[in-house]
């Protein structure tokens, strides 16, 4: 198995093995094609590794359906490897539902949808329910201010036990960013759109 090696070691107190186990929140940011592809790539390798993986997407509308989805929740139903739970914020959320059935709230706007996103996010991590959180598109709601950033720092910076947190979407803060453990900004040479071509299957779904 491939591994690198670092250039630096701090004095941190740290043995290797706890250093190299710390949990990590990665960035997907930037105008290039790719951040959330990449984020589902991650989320394969944690399924390989029987981790529990939870997925959050923040924007896309529910009527869009991405291959990765259907691939994740094939394999998390397999139980070959770990469990896959996917939460869409197009679809009002599944526990919004429920208490819209219930009679306890009014209709959500996108921004209060986001916010309930993230407090289900904030509930999940205080109870270790996943090994790995992909919070697809979620730089957006930071950028627009519909969530806190300072808060999410907090929140993540405080995070029990050994959780793995990607965040992908363009315009991530700088706070965020500042805070990451591993960023990658994806940048722009070409796209298919430059020439007016639009998306395809098996490309872009």
């Amino acid at each position: 198995m491939p591994q690198g090696k670092p250039e630096v070691v701090p004095d941190d107190g740290l043995t290797t093995r706890q250093r190299r186990n710390r949990p990590l929140v990665v960035v997907h940011t930037g105008v290039g094609k790719g951040k959330s592809t990449a984020a589902f790539g991650l989320a394969l390798r944690a399924w390989n590794q029987g981790w529990p993986i939870g997925v959050f997407q923040f924007v896309k509308s529910a009527k869009w359906k991405v291959g990765e989805e259907r691939a994740l929740r094939v394999l998390g139903d397999s139980g070959e490897g770990g469990s896959v739970v996917w939460h869409k914020m197009g679809e009002g959320w599944s526990w919004v539902q429920r208490d819209l059935r219930d009679g306890r709230t009014g209709n959500f706007s996108n921004e209060e949808k986001a916010r309930e996103g993230w407090e289900q996010v904030k509930r999940d991590l205080a109870a270790e329910t996943y090994r790995l959180y992909v919070l697809d598109e979620f730089a957006y709601p930071l950028h627009w201010g519909w969530v806190d950033t300072d808060e999410v720092v907090e929140v993540l910076r405080d995070r029990p036990g050994t959780q793995h947190v990607v965040i992908t979407g363009r315009n991530a803060p700088e706070g965020l960013v500042g805070f990451a453990d591993l960023v990658t900004d994806m940048s722009k040479v070409k796209h298919p759109m430059d020439v007016g071509q639009k998306g395809q299957r098996g490309i872009e779904w």
